[in-house]
């Protein structure tokens, strides 16, 4: 048979049929893939059936109606006829006269014509307008201007569109399986249908160049990670040269660490490049399908297989990947970490990052001893690694402790926030007066400093008035006192604008406080002052 050959069996083949993942086989080959595992078999029963493409090996499912509801692949039907024409340019005859050899063709009617009918086909008045165009122009064109036929009924040409089913139909179809859907001629449907497949495309395209250059970013680290494996395989030689035969047995087995460390970064590396590499040669794979098809194909031809191939570009599309490596080079090498014994030695040397030591973590803050009931405070833990140095990163488990001495069963529930450059905030609100032990662990063990006392007082809220100054917050009465100390003359008793004592801004009248949020200092007021005050406070 003639037709182009099948990818997987190489056999010439006049009916191929398009997969979704937009590759062509021919029907043979198709009726041999089997389900995927016991689900698939599970599913061979159902409305829908999942294969393995045997050419790019994507998961792809069959339509319910099986191999013989796959697109028709007529790109590369019309590609392969294009070819065999273009190999042999003078086999074609004049389609008119019949004597002649074909020179050009009219692309309205798709006749060949040789040089006396193409003349005569330009003086009939019915085909004056028609489009001629020499057959060196459309070697590559396929059947473009060729009618195709419906399959239901063989003497119809497809040149409607049925909008509802979304596929090209015959006149014939319209009266039958369409009737009453929407319709349009296919010649002013093209347009949007094309547009929407080039909208993919571009999307696609985009796509195809951020995955080329995370891949390049992979490439880049694979050989940041083999660079910076040589530079600390070389700083581990220069530290075990000076050792006997203990040092270099724990010299191999850093090096060892270190290899597969290396190893199981670059396997991930791999897999991550292999998987962009499969995504990119898919995307590849789809825009040269989608290109040619809307470069080669004609009208029909793209919307017989525009859905295949939107659905194809829409699913790539929409696959998830990370745009960075997913791992880093961070390889660190410790030459004063202490690693155990070897042979009977003490040796010295790991791989690995700071070890945080809880016997040098400091603990800071303002008020560390004291605290006030219901009021939000906290302090600060540092920590610090083995050499006494600021480990400078987080992720260390610090667990906190607060337990009243006298009230077992009162516990504040503190919270700790990693700031994530080795300190940690630890902020608590106590609901309960009195003292309570406060205990830090890091790795289980206590700080430097843990476990201490904590002393919670009662907060003394404020009993007078938030003024500027008395003279205004009593209206001008002259017996009204306030704790700042002012005076005004007159005989005023408390204190005003610009007058002796005044502190300058806003603040408390009972205890002279100018800070609105704060605690009261007063002392014990006398029955006069408390008077004075609480009248204050009433105007």
């Amino acid at each position: 048979p003639n037709g182009p050959p099948c990818p997987v069996c190489a056999r010439p083949c006049a009916s191929l049929r398009l997969l979704p993942c937009l590759h062509s086989l021919c029907a043979p080959c198709l009726r041999r893939l089997g389900p995927l595992g016991e689900a698939g078999r599970a599913a061979a029963s159902s409305s829908s059936l999942s294969v393995l493409c045997p050419v790019c090996d994507a998961e792809v499912s069959l339509p319910p109606g099986g191999v013989g509801q796959l697109t028709p692949d007529y790109l590369a039907l019309s590609r392969d006829g294009g070819e065999q024409e273009a190999e042999d340019p003078v086999a074609a005859g004049c389609d008119l006269c019949a004597d002649g050899a074909a020179i050009r063709r009219c692309l309205t009617c798709g006749a060949y014509l040789c040089l006396f009918c193409c003349q005569a086909h330009r003086r009939q008045k019915k085909t004056a307008s028609h489009t001629l165009t020499e057959l060196e122009n459309v070697k590559d064109c396929s059947q473009a201007g060729k009618p195709l036929f419906c399959p239901s009924h063989p003497t119809e040409e497809l040149r409607l569109f049925c909008e509802q089913c979304d596929h090209p139909v015959c006149r014939d179809c319209l009266v039958d399986r369409h009737r009453q859907h929407a319709y349009d001629f296919t010649s002013n449907v093209i347009h949007r249908h094309g547009n929407a497949l080039r909208e993919l495309l571009k999307s696609t395209q985009q796509h195809m160049g951020a995955l080329e250059g995370v891949l390049s970013q992979i490439d880049d680290m694979g050989s940041a990670i083999r660079s910076r494996a040589e530079a600390v395989a070389t700083e581990i030689c220069l530290f075990a040269s000076g050792y006997v035969k203990a040092i270099e047995e724990h010299r191999d087995r850093l090096l060892k660490q270190l290899e597969d460390l290396k190893v199981q970064k670059e396997n991930l590396l791999h897999l991550q490049k292999a998987q962009l590499q499969q995504l990119l040669l898919d995307m590849r794979t789809g825009m040269e399908f989608t290109e040619r098809l809307l470069t080669s194909g004609s009208n029909l031809e793209i919307l017989i297989t525009k859905g295949v191939v939107a659905s194809r570009l829409a699913k790539l599309n929409s696959i998830a990947y990370n745009t960075h490596p997913s791992v880093d080079d961070r390889i660190q090498f410790s030459p004063q970490e202490r690693a155990g014994q070897c042979c009977g030695y003490e040796v010295f040397g790991a791989i690995l990052n700071k070890v945080v030591d809880p016997a040098r973590c400091t603990l800071h803050g303002e008020d560390l001893h004291s605290a006030r009931q219901n009021q939000l405070t906290g302090f600060t833990l540092l920590c610090n690694d083995t050499m006494g140095e600021r480990m400078g990163r987080g992720g260390e488990a610090v667990q906190v402790t607060i337990t009243h001495n006298d009230k077992k069963d009162c516990a504040v529930k503190p919270t700790v926030c990693d700031n994530g450059d080795g300190t940690y905030r630890i902020s608590y609100s106590p609901e309960e007066p009195g003292l309570y032990a406060v205990c830090i662990y890091v790795k289980g063990q206590h700080v430097q400093g843990s476990p201490f006392t904590l002393t919670v007082k009662k907060f003394r809220e404020h009993q007078g008035v938030f003024h500027c100054c008395t003279f205004c917050s009593s209206g001008g009465q002259k017996a009204a006192r306030c704790a700042c100390g002012g005076t005004m003359p007159g005989g005023y008793q408390g204190c005003g604008h610009g007058h002796k004592g005044h502190p300058g801004c806003p603040h408390w009248s009972c205890c002279g406080q100018v800070k609105e949020s704060s605690e009261c200092l007063g002392g014990p007021a006398s029955d006069t002052s408390q008077r004075s005050l609480l009248r204050t406070v009433a105007l």
